[in-house]
């Protein structure tokens, strides 16, 4: 079976059931609590998973001007994905449960490596135990790619807020936080309420169902299309409050066929660090 952008709780089965030559990561966070998803997943993880952690693994450190999650330097992240022995030919499923909102981000990386076939799983870990699938607590063993062959190229599809500022009359800016963030009315996060001015608002729950699952693609497709308006996927830059969450609007759009789309991995909490940065609110 060849990996599309999301896979059913079944059809992983089967795969695992096949012994096929299948990598599975689970990264299930807390942004509140950063130990507790790392707690979970020896609670009980999807057999022969290994956990990817949000801030050891799929981020590099904060400096307080550079986001609170920024990409880790493409040759450290060539490295980490190694280690879970990933390679640009591997078969790489990854979950969560918290209906994707952070596996969407590691399919994200995994794809700049060069691999093709990357999914996300189709409503996380919930998905999983709702059709009785095994868990399992002992710890899996890698097979290290010592010299993985992975794409020379640094992040690609992105854009950096020196490029994102004098261009945001050019550009669909989309905003994946929950409205009541974006519109500035609380931050919980962040040190300054608001949001980058023009952009627009798609909470990345959006994307989902009340059963945690995807939305068909064609709904996907209309929404989107109904909010871009004229505006080509290709004008799209995603951001949310790090660089997180905008990978979920990025993969909903994937899986409507939208595809061209950028990433802003700084997001808000980047954009905000610096005052001479314009905020709007509202």
């Amino acid at each position: 079976m060849q990996l599309q952008a999301l896979i059913s709780a079944p059809q992983l089965f089967e795969a695992l059931g096949q012994g096929a030559d299948l990598i599975v990561l689970d990264t299930q966070f807390d942004l509140q609590n950063t130990r507790a998803g790392h707690e979970a997943y020896l609670a009980g993880h999807i057999p022969g998973a290994h956990y990817a952690h949000l801030e050891r693994d799929l981020s590099a450190p904060p400096t307080g001007h550079n986001g609170r999650h920024p990409l880790p330097e493409f040759s450290t992240w060539r490295q980490t994905a190694a280690c879970w022995g990933i390679h640009p030919a591997s078969r790489v499923v990854i979950y969560d449960a918290q209906g994707g909102m952070f596996a969407a981000r590691a399919r994200w990386m995994i794809l700049q490596l060069g691999c093709t076939e990357v999914a996300v799983l189709d409503g996380g870990l919930q998905a999983w135990q709702a059709i009785g699938g095994p868990i399992q607590q002992s710890l899996p063993t890698a097979t290290p790619q010592p010299t993985p062959q992975f794409s020379p190229h640094a992040w690609h599809r992105t854009i950096q807020a020196s490029e994102l500022l004098p261009a945001l009359d050019q550009l669909f800016v989309l905003d994946a936080r929950a409205p009541e963030r974006y519109r500035g009315d609380i931050e919980p996060l962040d040190p300054v309420a608001g949001h980058i001015p023009g952009a627009h608002n798609r909470f990345f729950k959006a994307n989902l169902t009340p059963e945690g699952r995807f939305k068909p693609a064609q709904q996907l497709r209309a929404e989107f299309e109904s909010l871009l308006g004229d505006a080509s996927p290709q004008a799209v830059v995603h951001q949310c409050g790090s660089g997180v969450t905008a990978c979920h609007n990025w993969l909903a759009m994937e899986v409507a066929g939208l595809e061209g789309s950028r990433l802003y991995p700084g997001s808000w909490s980047e954009w905000c660090s610096n005052p001479e940065r314009p905020v709007a609110v509202g």
